[in-house]
């Protein structure tokens, strides 16, 4: 069954295809869920409220507002930030041991992999490396806006000038 007859069945209640659309985007909302929340079992608990909400609002999901993947990924997103503002996530980070602030270094792949799960790397690759730290930040470690001008040391409408650019010059690549 095509993907579209898919989100068709699902929103008519069919659990067959809620189960089939599991298997083909669990594993890749799983990666961006895990690259916010940094925690696996954490991850897997939301994966399971994202699906669930899935279920729940299908009805919603308009394919004329944008592909069903971009909607599942705004839930998990959404549901991964709400996690790290959460007491929960506070008071569990107040918590930790020492030997979890050890800072571990980044390698240049580390982002590379977490674009490929869910099938954008070859888009991002041809950014600009400004978009790129733009995009990490804001999509996949849930940083604000306000964070991200923060981290990168930049005027807050910087921010939100070449993150517009970069998502519209994203969009275009998708496009072609």
């Amino acid at each position: 069954m095509q993907q579209d007859g898919l989100i068709l069945e699902l929103q008519n209640g069919n659990q067959r295809a809620f189960e089939r659309l599991y298997e083909l985007y669990s594993e890749s909302i799983f990666g961006i869920i895990y690259s916010i929340v940094q925690d696996e079992k954490i991850a897997e608990e939301i994966l399971q409220d994202v699906f669930l909400k899935v279920w729940d609002n299908a009805g919603s999901y308009n394919s004329d507002k944008g592909r069903f993947f971009t909607w599942i990924l705004n839930i998990a997103r959404n549901a991964s930030i709400d996690e790290l503002r959460s007491k929960r996530h506070k008071n569990k980070q107040k918590n930790l041991k020492a030997d979890n602030f050890v800072n571990v270094l980044e390698n240049s792949t580390h982002f590379s992999n977490r674009t490929d799960a869910i099938g954008i790397k070859k888009y991002i690759a041809v950014l600009k490396p400004v978009c790129k730290k733009l995009i990490d930040l804001l999509f996949f470690k849930g940083f604000t806006q306000k964070e991200t001008a923060e981290e990168l040391k930049m005027p807050l409408g910087t921010v939100k000038t070449r993150n517009r650019a970069c998502i519209n010059k994203l969009r275009e690549l998708l496009a072609e």
